[in-house]
Order: C-alpha cells, then sequence, then structure tokens
C-alpha cells in the first residue's frame, strides 16, 4: 500500500505516532482486517501491530469485532475528528482550570517573589538577549505591549 508521508505527517495532528498512523491508513482502505493482515498492508512489524491496534481501539480510531481471529473495524473519519476534537477540548479545560487555581494560591506570590528577588540582582546590560522563534517573538512584543506605559522602541537590522 502507498501512502503519501505528507498524509501519514499531518496524521500527527491526531496525536498518532507512525505506526498508529500506518495501521490506521491501512485499516480505513480494508474497512475490516485482522492484526496480521493490517501488519502486512502497512509494513508495521506483526509483533507491533497488536499494541498498536490496541492503542488505537483506547483512542477510538477502531473498535474490536470479537471471534476467530479478532478483527478490527475502522471508525469513521469524521467520527474520529469529532472524539479528537472533544479529547483537546477536555485537556484543554482541564490545563485552564489548573492554570487558574495556580493564579489565586500562594504558588504565584512565591514565583514573583523570587522572580523580584532575582531581578534586583540584574544590570541593565543583562536585560538585553536574543529572542529566537517567531512564536516566542510575538510573545514577546506582545507582553512589551501589555506591560508598556508611555512608548515601545524596537531596534533591528535592515533586513531584519
Amino acid at each position: 500500500m502507498i501512502i503519501q508521508p505528507e498524509l501519514l505527517n499531518k496524521l500527527k495532528d491526531f496525536s498518532l505516532n507512525s505506526y498508529e498512523s500506518k495501521i490506521w491508513v491501512a485499516l480505513l482502505s480494508r474497512g475490516v482486517s485482522t492484526a496480521g493482515e493490517l501488519s502486512d498492508i502497512a509494513n508495521v512489524p506483526r509483533s507491533r501491530s497488536y499494541d498498536v491496534l490496541e492503542s488505537l481501539e483506547k483512542k477510538g480510531f477502531v473498535v474490536l469485532k470479537l471471534g476467530k481471529p479478532i478483527k478490527y473495524l475502522a471508525v469513521a473519519p469524521e467520527e474520529v475528528i469529532e472524539r479528537v476534537k472533544k479529547k483537546i477540548n477536555k485537556e484543554t479545560l482541564s490545563k485552564l482550570k489548573i492554570l487558574n487555581e495556580i493564579k489565586s494560591t500562594d504558588i504565584l506570590d512565591e514565583l514573583n517573589s523570587l522572580y523580584k528577588q532575582g531581578i534586583k540582582s540584574v544590570t541593565p546590560f543583562d536585560l538585553s538577549g536574543v529572542i529566537r522563534g517567531r512564536t516566542n517573538l510575538y510573545n514577546h512584543i506582545e507582553s512589551m505591549i501589555r506591560k508598556a506605559k508611555k512608548s515601545i522602541s524596537i531596534s533591528t537590522s535592515e533586513k531584519g
């Protein structure tokens, strides 16, 4: 089975590793199949295909069909997308709750205290540095704008 590498890379957004991606795509192309057949089609070691299929079942990508031999049924991609979205939303809400709880505890005060103690021993020369990556740069600019009282000065090269 020939699968475009771009498709397999995109499936990482579904939180699948390479073996999971290959097995799931192989199962989608077959509909129903055994672990052995899928390992041959997807070029995944047979010994790994069983734990990969178990992992896909836990994530909601496949359904186990009992019998001799055990077969696996692919879940429709639209349904998988909804399940992945639901899982990501749940995880995000959980992490946001934790972050909001930290804001209202002594932990934030303690962290701020440590920061203020450390910043006292920093010279103005030490406050300059290099920011790498577009996301880090945007985050830093956003932070500067939020904290600015009067003006913001940005220095760069001609090409910068």
